[in-house]
Parts: C-alpha cells; sequence; structure tokens
C-alpha cells in the first residue's frame, strides 16, 4: 500500500507545485507584482516551493556538439538495441571535415556500462561527453521497471549480465572489437559477463576500465555496504519491495521504488542537502543565476530516480554484498540457454585491466574495486593498472573537474594502449563516424565475398540478441 499511497500524495501536491511556480513567476523581476517590497523573497520562496513538490521525470543527455582536436563535431543520440529493461544507446559524430572523419573512424569504440542502482544513467553525462571526444560511444540506458509491462517477464541479475555480454557481442560484430567502462554497481556483473565469455572462448573486450565498484565489499565497508551486509534479506524483501500501481504499465510488478531509494540518498546527508537548498534561495533573491542554475542542474538529475525489478534488487544484495559469491568463487550465472556457468575471473586472460578509485569515496570504499586485480589472475601484470584519485569522492572519478583532467586522460591513454584495428562487419553499409556530412540513405553495393557474407552475420547476431532477450517461461 505504501506505493499507493505515496502516488495519491504526489497527484495531490501537484497542483500546489504549479502553482508554487506560476507564483514564483508572478513575483519575479518585470512581472505584474515583481516590484512590491517582498517580491524577491517571495518569488525564491515560491520557487523552492515547487522544486521541492514537482514530480522528476528521466532527464535528457542533452549533448549536441563536442570538440574534436579543437573543432565541434555534432552528436545524434540514438538507439542501436531495444530490450524490455535496457536500451543500448549510441552518440553518433558527424563532421563535413576530412582530416577530423579520419581521426573519428579511428577512435576506439567504447561501451559504458550504466549503474542500475536508483538514478538513470543519465548521470553519466559528463562521462559520456568527455569520452566523445576520443572515442565511439555507446551507453547502457536502463528502463524504469514501472514502465515495463508484466508481460515482458522477470529481471534477475543473471538477466542483467545476459543484456551485457549481448551488447558486447554487438559491438564486436559491427566492429571486430570494444573496449567497456563500467561505474559503480556494474563492476560487479561487467567482470562476471567477461569472465563467463573467457570461459566459454570467446572473444572478450580489448580492456576492462572499472571505477568505483563493490567488488570485494568486505574491505573498507561503507555506510552503503553496511546497511546491505547487516540487514537479513528477508529485512529487505520485507521493508523496500512493493508492487507498482495501477496507473503504470508495469502495474503489479515487484520493485524497489525509486522514491524510496531517493529517501535513502538524502538520508545519508541530510544537513549538506538543507543547507544547499537553503543556498538556493538565498541565491535566488541574491540574482545569482549562475548558482541558482548548477543547483537545478545538480538536483534536477538527484531527484530523478527509477524503480528497480525486485529479483534483480534482491539477489544484487545477497550475491554481492551478504553473500560475497564473486570473491568467494561461488557465483553461478544461469546463460540465456536456462544453464549455470561458474564465473570464474581467472580465466581473463589477453585483456587489459584498469581499476579507478576515489580517495574519499564513501560509497565504494578503498580497496573494493582494486580487488579485481586479485582475481584477474591470468592477465599479465603489464595489462593491470590502478589509480587512486587523490581528493576525489565517488561522484568525482566520473564527472567533474577531476574526472575531466586526471581520470579521463589516465582511461584514454590505457585504451589507446589496447586498441587494434577495427574491422567493419558490412562495408557496405555507411556508419555515422564514416560519413563526411549528412548520412547517407544506406544503398548496397557490390564488394568482396566477404563484405557479402557479412551483412547476414550481422541479422544473425541480432536477431540471437533478441531471442535471447525473450521472457523466459
Amino acid at each position: 500500500m505504501l506505493y499507493q499511497l505515496y502516488e495519491a500524495q504526489r497527484s495531490l501536491m501537484e497542483p500546489f507545485a504549479d502553482f508554487a511556480q506560476a507564483a514564483s513567476k508572478l513575483y519575479g523581476p518585470g512581472a505584474a507584482f515583481g516590484q512590491t517590497p517582498m517580491a524577491p523573497r517571495l518569488a525564491a520562496g515560491y520557487d523552492l516551493l515547487y522544486r521541492l513538490g514537482k514530480d522528476y521525470e528521466k532527464p535528457e543527455f542533452g549533448i549536441k556538439t563536442v570538440k574534436v582536436e579543437g573543432r565541434e563535431v555534432v552528436i545524434h543520440e540514438s538507439v542501436e538495441l531495444s530490450k524490455p529493461f535496457c536500451q543500448l544507446r549510441r552518440f553518433k559524430r558527424f563532421t563535413d571535415e576530412p582530416r577530423i572523419l579520419q581521426t573519428l573512424k579511428s577512435q576506439p569504440v567504447v561501451l559504458i556500462v550504466a549503474p542500475l542502482s536508483g538514478h538513470y544513467a543519465t548521470l553519466l553525462r559528463d562521462t559520456v561527453r568527455t569520452m566523445l571526444q576520443g572515442h565511439k560511444v555507446y551507453i547502457t540506458d536502463w528502463t524504469n521497471a514501472r514502465l515495463v509491462p508484466l508481460s515482458e517477464g522477470e529481471f534477475h541479475l543473471d538477466d542483467y549480465i545476459n543484456y551485457v555480454e549481448d551488447f558486447i557481442r554487438y559491438l564486436q560484430a559491427e566492429y571486430g572489437n570494444c573496449h567497456v567502462i563500467s561505474v559503480c554497481q556494474p563492476t560487479v556483473p561487467v567482470l562476471a559477463a567477461v569472465s563467463l565469455m573467457a570461459s566459454r572462448g570467446e572473444k572478450t573486450p580489448l580492456s576492462m576500465t572499472m571505477m568505483g565498484g563493490p567488488i570485494d565489499a568486505r574491505k573498507s565497508p561503507t555506510a552503503v555496504n553496511n546497511l546491505a551486509m547487516n540487514k537479513s534479506f528477508e529485512w529487505f524483501e520485507n521493508n523496500v519491495i512493493y508492487r507498482v500501481p495501477d496507473n503504470f504499465p508495469g502495474a503489479g510488478r515487484r520493485v524497489y521504488p525509486g522514491f524510496l531509494q531517493h529517501t535513502g540518498f538524502v538520508a545519508m546527508n541530510p544537513d549538506r542537502h538543507a543547507s544547499s537548498h537553503y543556498d538556493y534561495f538565498k541565491n535566488l533573491i541574491k540574482g545569482d543565476d549562475a548558482s541558482t542554475e548548477a543547483h537545478r542542474t545538480f538536483y534536477d538529475e538527484y531527484n530523478a530516480v527509477l524503480d528497480m525489478d525486485a529479483d534483480y534488487y534482491l539477489e544484487t544484495i545477497r550475491t554481492v554484498f551478504q553473500d560475497f559469491d564473486l570473491v568467494n568463487g561461488t557465483w553461478e550465472v544461469k546463460n540465456a540457454e536456462g544453464r549455470l556457468e561458474p564465473v570464474r575471473p581467472q580465466d581473463i586472460h589477453s585483456i587489459g585491466l584498469l581499476t579507478v578509485e576515489g580517495e574519499l569515496d564513501d560509497i565504494s570504499g578503498s580497496g573494493q574495486t582494486e580487488a579485481a586485480h586479485e582475481l584477474c589472475t591470468g592477465v599479465s601484470p603489464e595489462n593491470r593498472r590502478h589509480f587512486e584519485v587523490k581528493g576525489a569522492g565517488h561522484y568525482g572519478i566520473f564527472s567533474g573537474r577531476r574526472w575531466r583532467e586526471q581520470v579521463y586522460p589516465m582511461v584514454q591513454a590505457f585504451i589507446a594502449a589496447h586498441d587494434a584495428p577495427q574491422k567493419r562487419a558490412d562495408h557496405s553499409i555507411l556508419a555515422s563516424e564514416d560519413t563526411v556530412g549528412k548520412p547517407a540513405v544506406p544503398r548496397r553495393r557490390a564488394g568482396p565475398a566477404s563484405a557479402t557474407k557479412a551483412a547476414p552475420a550481422r541479422k544473425a547476431v541480432a536477431k540471437t540478441a533478441a531471442r535471447k532477450s525473450a521472457p523466459k517461461s
């Protein structure tokens, strides 16, 4: 009933939030009551009420251009693959300058696996924007579980891993190779996915970059880790899992609701959030547009949360934070055919492994991500590297000045050192970053036999991915 009560309360608050927004404009500069004595304070107060009471929807990435070698390159965002609980999103780059085009064509292909832990993939907007300067970028864009009908089936941690494997295979079929970056929560399932591919003898990514994730949550446990470790599995199942109300496509699905997650986020640092909102109020009165816009930008992202499927969430709690199956060597994952396979990171060999941690990370403690090196014993020492970012918290390793100035140069150099020439699956179909100017309508052209045979191969990969994403009985 809690989810239903929350939705009823939100519906009741919506007209008041709309009224507060209108009132803030009414008392704003140049408005009808903008010259009254208390107008700045009233406008600021109403604006704050509006932001505290409004419903925050999924933000957009909003990346329109980036600079490559000092020149503006246009970005077009599109969905390459769509599965019930995730979309593989691509950021295509266009240019009409032949020199820049040649640079774009030769740059590495990177799959960024975004967290499925409460916030949307747009939390990595700065990560994506920066990576686009030197890479072809794809990202996992996870779907709000309340929008997924029950007819699409359940979503388990095993399905998450199967998704990652399918996305890697898709990029390998397109380009011949790819690199993988995982940020926070997905470090564990990404390591599992690559381990399973290695154990089967499949081609693995050229490099893995793991940033601020709980590979071994026993090391330097944080408040987040302690909550997951100290509460029983049954406590989580009985206290944070609810069914989606009838007014959403996923009505009846068991989820960990986004509003409960947001409450937990705020409860971790209530004083800091209260001070931030009070500063916002004062900056509105002073007319400090830069500070108020920075506040809005941050909280538009921070307050936008999604529901997580209950099976996936509970299995993550048990596997990663309670049983430590990965580091104990006891993890078995159900593949797309329904067979259990052991996760063996020691089977990974021909790959580069980079781990990144923030010195002041209060979500994934010191040593938790670096533990990947202890598990991936088959990776030679010269292909492994660890980087601790001094003075950086959790978000600082993938967003902001430290990410752009310290972490990204390290990641870029590591990927470049382990890159290999790309081999397009079908040269008769032009990719956006292989096109001068506007993308042309694809045309079939005569070519070598290998190119002619590649198109059916790509279709087979797509059909395989679609088949694997189908709900299990």
